[in-house]
């Protein structure tokens, strides 16, 4: 049986604004196991991002704060973890690629020198050594001439290369758990394939646990091992990889899959989902896909559904089977 490395429970992120609350991260739980690729999949505003940032407690406050909930990593609770403490998990033992290198890069300071810092923090070793360690890892992830790439700055690189250095500096430290916050986004289709090799490779290479946000469902059928399908800040289904392609349960997620361009099918226009994801603002506590569910009743405008175990291994929120059982 699979161990497992991280447990979030019961967690709630949530913004301050001038407008009111956003419940970002509303009662969210889920596990990833060592060695496991965790997809997490939704529309843009869904909560994902929030959700991992929460894990490294990167969320700015304010307008941020983690309301309520554990995150269970080893069975420590990094929510209550000192500012030091944290830091040493942070990069060592759990990195995050982020989505957008190019901002998430400094830009006055070398590739290697961003990968070298990191090493000698978290490994304590001497330059000379984070040099050789840096070179190593940037060959690793399939950088050419990765002895110039170390004294390149981040805007003489390419977006492909930007990338696989985000990935080298993250993977530096031989990271328990990666979170890839869309790591393919803004990507030609060819480079997001040799980025997703790179990961797969890595993660059979130093036995890494993944955390993947992605609204790509062709990476998470490439990729993923468990999917957490999320909404509107909520958990409303989950589920392994090949079980939820072949039987997704919530309206949702059933909509995701439909709007997923096919070779066979043969129609003129995509499927698309109806109407927007709601204003964050001060939501009610009703279903909050339900203005846009073609199956809706009147129970789901009026209480809110809870995550239930409907086999061994799928769990989703939804008044159709809570009504069922």
């Amino acid at each position: 049986m699979a161990k497992e490395l991280l447990e979030i429970k019961n967690l709630n992120t949530y913004f301050y604004t001038q407008a009111g609350t956003v419940k970002a991260v509303n009662d969210v739980s889920f596990k990833i196991n060592e060695g496991e690729t965790v997809c997490v999949v939704g529309e843009s505003g869904c909560g994902k991002s929030v959700t991992a940032m929460s894990i490294l407690r990167l969320v700015p406050n304010p307008p941020g704060k983690i309301v309520s909930g554990e995150i269970l990593y080893k069975g420590k609770d990094l929510v209550k973890l000192s500012e030091d403490e944290l830091r040493d998990v942070r990069g060592n033992e759990i990195s995050v690629i982020f989505q957008e290198p190019m901002t998430s890069l400094n830009p006055v300071f070398t590739i290697g020198y961003q990968i070298s810092e990191s090493l000698m923090l978290h490994k304590n070793i001497s330059k000379e050594e984070a040099k050789k360690a840096a070179i190593e890892t940037l060959k690793l992830v399939g950088i050419p001439r990765a002895e110039s790439i170390f004294e390149s700055y981040p805007h003489e690189l390419s977006g492909g290369m930007r990338q696989r250095a985000m990935i080298a500096m993250a993977i530096s430290c031989d990271p328990k758990l990666l979170i890839a916050d869309e790591p393919t986004t803004a990507l030609d289709v060819t480079i997001q394939a040799q980025i997703l090799d790179i990961m797969r490779d890595l993660k059979s290479k130093i036995g890494t646990s993944i955390m993947m946000i992605t609204h790509d469902l062709g990476v998470v059928a490439e990729m993923a091992d468990y999917v957490v399908v999320m909404y509107a800040g909520k958990v409303v289904e989950e589920a392994p990889v090949l079980e939820l392609f072949k039987n997704p349960l919530h309206p949702y997620t059933i909509g995701l899959l439909k709007s997923k361009p096919s070779i066979n099918d043969k129609v003129d226009r995509l499927y698309s989902i109806r109407g927007q994801v709601p204003n964050p603002v001060n939501m009610p506590e009703n279903c909050y896909f339900c203005e846009r569910c073609d199956k809706a009743k009147d129970k789901c405008h009026e209480k809110q559904p809870h995550l239930i175990q409907v086999n061994d291994i799928h769990k989703v929120a939804c008044w159709l089977y809570e009504e069922g059982k």
